[in-house]
């Protein structure tokens, strides 16, 4: 099967760079993704497989492949997504984006393109004792489209508001620059972190630069704010746990001579366990409160929760172990050291079954450098394609 398997993704892989050139070249951001839908959809129906689109009540696409023994009363579920980024293309490719100021940084052209690339290959294969669903999901970058894709029954099967049967586990991967091409990566437990985001606004009162005894300055106020948030991952948290706060925007002012009424800090915090999650947010409202009261000052906090921690189960990171050593040999399959503090709306396929996230090498041997995610010299690696196709063959395919 496996020398079957590989001939097929061979004669598939020319075809399939194309695909995913064609991909790159047309980018849309989250929930805009509507040529990237009918493309999609266009590719699975000349396979012949049963497709739905508009899933979730947006560009959601989805395609069952029944197995072909009777039998199995659940699928195997393969996901991809399809969004791209607000960032102007710098790569200079003869592909790049032809949509100015939007460009697919973080390669999910690649990940769509290798789920494209299973479709092709499992629906050619003579043998397949798993029913399989293809879940092309929108808006990861920004909207949460899984949990929309989950509500509307993604998993359930037919009978939940999906197609097909039911779901028993699902599996997505992720193109990863630092690893190295021709290797994976992951880990049971926690491997990618949640994220929440937040919008403070700190309301002083407003003045005359040259008299600040008269008014009650927010940029001093929040100034302080920004410094204490830094004591939430030295003192909030034990030295064994991780946490990460960071305020990236620091909006407030008009002139040189004039204090403002409000300043407005706006932020994420990234955190690896549920527990640690709900201890962020107690602390940053003790601390945001606390300290804009202290300068005389008030805080209007808006606290946004984001994605769910990713979190391997260890069964099915086990089962992609075997897959991904059978498939590129021990050595090229790596145990994922630390979480990372990026976050990966893959999290809420992993609340309803159980779910396995990894990541594909996409650095070319020998690359002293190779761009990082939402960058804008960044290429998902064409060389990646067929290792991918095949993993994701092998666990459709895996009793």
């Amino acid at each position: 099967m496996t020398d079957r398997l590989r001939s097929i993704i061979r004669a598939e892989t020319p075809g399939l760079v194309q695909v995913r050139h064609e991909l790159h070249r047309h980018p849309e951001l989250s929930n805009q993704e509507r040529w990237t839908a009918g493309f999609v959809a266009e590719q699975l129906g000349k396979l012949g497989l049963a497709t739905r689109t508009g899933f979730g009540g947006g560009h959601g696409v989805v395609a069952y492949l029944p197995a072909t023994e009777p039998g199995k009363s659940e699928a195997v579920a393969l996901r991809a997504d399809m969004d791209a980024l607000p960032i102007e293309e710098a790569t200079g490719k003869p592909y790049a984006s032809a949509c100015p100021g939007v460009m697919h940084a973080c390669g999910h052209d690649g990940h769509t393109t290798i789920l494209l690339g299973a479709a092709r290959v499992l629906s050619k294969v003579s043998r397949r004792s798993n029913p399989v669903t293809f879940i092309f999901q929108p808006a990861e970058e920004d909207g949460g489209g899984a949990e929309k894709m989950c509500d509307a029954g993604v998993l359930r099967g037919e009978a939940g508001g999906g197609i097909g049967v039911p779901v028993a586990r699902v599996y997505g991967l992720h193109g990863w620059p630092s690893v190295e091409l021709g290797s994976v990566s992951t880990r049971p437990g926690p491997l990618m972190a949640a994220t929440d985001d937040f919008i403070v606004d700190v309301r002083g009162r407003g003045g005359h630069a040259a008299y600040p005894h008269l008014c009650r300055d927010p940029i001093v106020a929040g100034s302080a704010i920004v410094a204490s948030l830094q004591t939430l991952a030295s003192r909030a948290v034990a030295p064994y746990e991780a946490m990460v706060c960071t305020v990236g925007q620091f909006l407030a002012g008009t002139a040189n001579n004039i204090i403002p009424d409000v300043a407005r800090l706006v932020g994420t915090i990234r955190t690896l366990t549920p527990a640690l999650r709900q201890t962020a947010r107690e602390r940053f409202h003790e601390v945001v409160e606390g300290t804009a009261a202290a300068h005389g000052c008030r805080a209007e906090i808006q606290y946004l929760e984001g994605y769910p921690v990713v979190s391997n189960d260890a069964d099915e990171t086990e089962r992609f172990l075997a897959v991904a050593r059978g498939a590129l040999g021990a050595e090229r399959v790596l145990r994922t050291e630390h979480p990372t503090m990026g976050g990966e709306d893959f999290a809420y396929y992993g609340r309803h079954v159980p779910s396995c996230f990894f990541f594909l090498g996409l650095r070319p041997q020998g690359a002293a450098r190779f761009p990082a995610l939402h960058q804008p010299d960044f290429d998902f690696n064409d060389d990646a394609i067929p290792i991918g196709v095949e993993l994701m063959c092998g666990l459709a395919l895996k009793e």
